[in-house]
C-alpha cells in the first residue's frame, strides 16, 4: 500500500490439510490430500505491502471466507499499516478475482465497507483479470518465500505452518 494510491495486494495463498505423520526414523506422511477430521487444514491468507516490502499472513483453519480476508487486512492495518502510514486517508487493494476476495462476492463488499468505516479509510479495490494472478506482486514477492520455507517438511500441525510462515 502506498498512501498515493500504488496497491496493497491481498490473497489467499493455497488452502494446505494438516497431514498426520507416524514416529520412526523418516518422517512418514499421507500420500493424499483428503481432508483428516481430527487435524483440519490451514489457510494462509497475505497482506503484502508494496511499498515497504513487508507481508503480513494470517493462517486460519476453517474456511477461506470474506470475513478471514478483510479480518487478515484488518489486522494488517492496526498491527503494521497504521504505524507505517499514519496520515493515510484511502487503502488500495490488488486482489486475484476468486475466492473470499471475489469481485462477484457481494459478502467481500460488505466486509470492506464495514472495515473502510470502522477505519475510517476509504478502500478500494482492484481485481487482476481471471489467469493473470501471477501478475500480482504478492505471488512473486511473498508467497513463492513460503513456498520455500514449506518444501520438503510436512505440515502436520497449525503451529508447524505458522512457524514455517515466520521465516
Amino acid at each position: 500500500m502506498r498512501c498515493t494510491g500504488d496497491p496493497l495486494p491481498a490473497n489467499p495463498f493455497e488452502t494446505d490439510l494438516v497431514r498426520a505423520v507416524r514416529s520412526g526414523q523418516a518422517e512418514e506422511v499421507k500420500v493424499h490430500d483428503f481432508i483428516d477430521r481430527d487435524l483440519g487444514k490451514e489457510i494462509p491468507y497475505g497482506v503484502y505491502d508494496l511499498t515497504a516490502n513487508t507481508g503480513w499472513v494470517s493462517v486460519g483453519v476453517d474456511h477461506d471466507t470474506a470475513e478471514f480476508a478483510v479480518e487478515t487486512v484488518r489486522r494488517w492495518w492496526l498491527q503494521m499499516g497504521r504505524q507505517a502510514y499514519p496520515a493515510a486517508t484511502r487503502l488500495l487493494l490488488t486482489a486475484d478475482g476468486g475466492g473470499s476476495n471475489s469481485s462477484r462476492s457481494p459478502l467481500w463488499k460488505f466486509e470492506l465497507q464495514k472495515l473502510a468505516d470502522a477505519l475510517g479509510l476509504r478502500v478500494s479495490v482492484c481485481h487482476f483479470p481471471p489467469g493473470t494472478s501471477k501478475w500480482n506482486k504478492i505471488e512473486h514477492r511473498m508467497f513463492c518465500h513460503i513456498t520455500e520455507n514449506w518444501r520438503g517438511r510436512p505440515l502436520v500441525s497449525h503451529e508447524v505452518v505458522v512457524n514455517l510462515n515466520r521465516r
